[in-house]
């Protein structure tokens, strides 16, 4: 988490389609006008056409354009019935680059293999992995000793595994505190924490900062954790309400994040109500066949990738070689060439061991073109 890094720009447009000249059978043309007329009814009705789309893009290369417009365009043939003995199989890969930034202070785990793990772990549902990215800032100290303890301040907490959530919001606190007294941790360190507990089908996803978890369901992008930024109005409100203010774009001045652990600087006192909080935002999903795999990446990713954007890259690779390393690697090197300006962690971790299936597009889809007298009455009603 880059301090002065600047927020993803997104842009959306809308695909209307291509004028063109219609050429066809009678009956052809005769659908198309009655389509334009139906579209023209519901502008003056006050409501939007129905066949006209937002279609989310991004600024990447021609790497992927075409194949993340049918995504966004045609949308994605799902099985018809969920398996309903569906158990997900683990694997992962990982990439990390310093980028332009003087020091590397990002830190992340993968554990594939969560019995295999933990000393102890009879009483866990199986499968179980674990992952997590940690974006340090003034130093490593927070981001390391996170990393080393979060999981271990879960699985023995009391309410583990039976309540789970609860264990997690515990952990974070305990980690948070704990960077508090150690004496070797400089108390300006701090961190971001995005991790996902996988136990059977649940999958859980804490999230305290601006690193972001991404679901592909069928190669469409499903955002798991907020980016807890002091610009976001929920957080903004809640940092004035404590008595902080936001410079800028940074937390009294000083933080680009409005949620992290460590940087006791800020926080003041333990106990004490402080605008930058360490409670985390929780997500929890159920997995299904449908799920193909999970991004988890520091800011430096997103703030110069959509999500979609990104899931289209994994989604694109994983079909050529099935590596999720690999993906991770493409992601990273996709945001260097973007020119971020921060440290960059992906984490790419897929449920099955196979690929992603081939995109299906459906049969009855077909594309329409508004004819020369519809856009000139169009113009007129809008006018009017």
């Amino acid at each position: 988490m880059a301090q002065g890094s600047n927020a993803s720009l997104q842009i959306e447009r809308l695909d209307g389609g291509h004028n063109s000249t219609c050429k066809g059978s009678v009956s052809a043309m005769d659908d198309e006008k009655d389509e334009n007329l139906d579209n023209l009814n519901q502008l003056s009705s006050g409501k939007p056409p129905r066949n006209v789309k937002m279609v989310r893009h991004c600024s990447s290369s021609a790497f992927f354009t075409d194949f993340e417009s049918e995504i966004g365009i045609l949308g994605l043939v799902s099985p018809s019935s969920e398996n309903p003995v569906f158990l997900p199989i683990f694997r992962s890969g990982s990439w990390s680059e310093k980028g332009p930034k003087q020091y590397m202070e990002d830190e992340h785990i993968c554990v594939d293999n969560l019995h295999e793990h933990l000393v102890t772990s009879a009483d866990l549902p199986s499968p179980g992995a674990f992952y997590g990215v940690f974006d340090g800032h003034g130093g490593t100290d927070a981001a390391y000793f996170t990393r080393e303890n979060i999981l271990n301040f879960i699985v023995e907490d009391s309410q583990f595994p039976s309540g789970t959530k609860r264990a997690i919001k515990s952990a974070f606190v305990k980690t948070d505190h704990a960077l508090a007294d150690t004496k070797s941790i400089d108390s300006s360190s701090g961190t971001t924490v995005l991790m996902a507990l996988i136990l059977g089908r649940t999958m859980l996803i804490a999230n305290a900062g601006d690193s972001r978890a991404v679901l592909s369901k069928r190669g469409r992008a499903v955002e798991l954790s907020k980016d807890h930024k002091p610009n976001c109005s929920s957080e903004r409100q809640r940092i004035e309400r404590l008595g902080g203010v936001i410079y800028d774009g940074y937390l009294n001045g000083q933080l680009s994040v409005a949620r992290a652990l460590g940087d006791w600087h800020i926080k003041g006192s333990k106990g004490s109500k402080s605008p930058l909080s360490s409670e985390p935002e929780l997500k929890e999903i159920s997995l299904t066949e449908e799920d193909e795999f999970v991004i988890l990446g520091c800011d430096g990713l997103w703030d110069v990738m959509s999500s979609q954007c990104a899931v289209t890259i994994v989604r694109k690779e994983l079909m050529m070689h099935n590596d999720p390393e690999r993906c991770s690697k493409a992601l990273v090197a996709e945001a260097l060439q973007r020119n971020t300006c921060d440290n960059l962690t992906v984490l790419v971790i897929c449920f099955s061991p196979d690929p992603p299936p081939k995109i299906e597009i459906p049969r009855n889809h077909r594309r329409r073109s508004i004819s020369a007298e519809g856009l000139d009455r169009l113009k007129g009603i809008l006018n009017n």
